[in-house]
């Protein structure tokens, strides 16, 4: 497991590397100068499970505004810069507990030794981060096209200025809107250094494509040991790709607790609006992020008792009625309008059992 032997990283209170948890970072999609609207952002996303959040910083005024936002927030903060080096120095400055850049996009080597110099005096890491949208010429020319093993070399090559200015601080992420690139440079890299990675599917797409893109993705990735936090980049309410994570997270077996919501494909027996029922039940387990057992929703009475059986908990619908089964046994039946209310006050005093 390559994740086991990365350099441990602190981010502000969290740890990183090393075989600690994998946590899950989101990116604000408020304005940053709005401190009021991107603070309320990382609240909502911290309840959903958010452990680091990202926030860009395209203006002083931004970088200032993070002073401000950190006081109401819980959780570590990363300032992404994208070209001044000044917006990097001014974010750390104002209490960013990690800054994320691409020195290749910084300038010369006064410019990055500067943000260098003030990573160092503060002991902020740094995530040096390249996109394969952004890979250097010469690189696309060497490896005829953009490749994995171009994305690995120019990562590398970004990480050496860094290390040649004194710093090892460092977090690398490498990505890619191609899952199968990604993937590959993840194997690659992970063979030829031991900084932790951040990884993700970059520009995956809207909560459809990106979150099968990203499961898939991320599930190549994680499944070899490689990784030490993710992110899945969704277009849209960033608290979705909070949810997307930790069940990826939960499937392969990385992360415990949470309750795992299983339901049958519906078909013509199904009585019951069995696909709104299943949202209300996923939705209403996400409020309880303690119970670590799985709950199953069933679409009819002749096999939900037999499908269930492997679920601590279920419930069956059948014709204005429906079961709640309990390791496979039928415990009662309830009016069809109240399989709901019984399956939250089961859930509600599970801990009682």
């Amino acid at each position: 497991m390559y994740r086991d032997h990365t350099k441990v990283v602190k981010i502000g209170d969290r740890v990183i590397g090393g075989g600690n948890p994998i946590l899950i970072q989101s990116m604000t999609n408020t304005k940053t100068e709005d401190v009021e609207a991107t603070a309320a952002q990382i609240q909502r996303l911290t309840a959903a499970g958010c452990e680091i959040i990202r926030c860009t910083v395209p203006t002083m005024e931004a970088a200032l505004a993070l002073k401000e936002i950190k006081k109401q927030i819980s959780i570590p903060l990363v300032a992404d810069i994208h070209f001044d080096y000044k917006m990097a120095i001014a974010a750390m400055e104002n209490g960013a507990d990690k800054i994320r850049i691409n020195p290749g996009n910084i300038g010369s080597i006064d410019r990055i030794k500067a943000v260098v110099d003030t990573a160092k005096e503060r002991n902020i890491p740094i995530r040096v981060g390249v996109n394969s949208g952004s890979l250097e010429k010469e690189l696309v020319e060497k490896y005829h096209g953009v490749t994995a093993e171009g994305i690995v070399e120019s990562a590398l090559d970004k990480v050496k200025i860094i290390e040649d200015l004194g710093y090892d601080n460092l977090v690398i992420s490498i990505k890619s809107s191609n899952v199968l690139m990604c993937a590959k440079a993840h194997e690659l890299i992970a063979e030829k250094t031991s900084y932790p990675l951040h990884v993700g599917i970059t520009e995956a797409g809207t909560l459809f494509s990106g979150n099968i893109k990203s499961a898939v993705g991320l599930g190549m990735i994680l499944s070899q040991g490689i990784g030490d936090t993710i992110r899945v980049s969704l277009t849209g309410d960033p608290v979705e790709e909070i949810k997307s994570a930790k069940l990826i997270l939960k499937t392969l077996g990385l992360r415990q607790g949470g309750i795992e919501v299983v339901s049958c494909p519906t078909c013509g027996r199904t009585k019951i609006d069995l696909i709104g029922l299943a949202n209300q039940v996923e939705t209403m387990a996400a409020e309880f992020p303690n119970l670590n057992i799985k709950v199953a929703v069933m679409g009819c009475v002749v096999n939900g008792p037999g499908e269930a059986k492997e679920a601590d908990i279920g419930i069956a619908g059948g014709i204005g009625e429906g079961l709640l089964i309990k390791h496979g046994e039928i415990v009662k039946k309830v009016p069809e309008d109240q399989l709901l209310s019984t399956l939250r006050y089961e859930l509600e005093n599970w801990k009682h059992e």
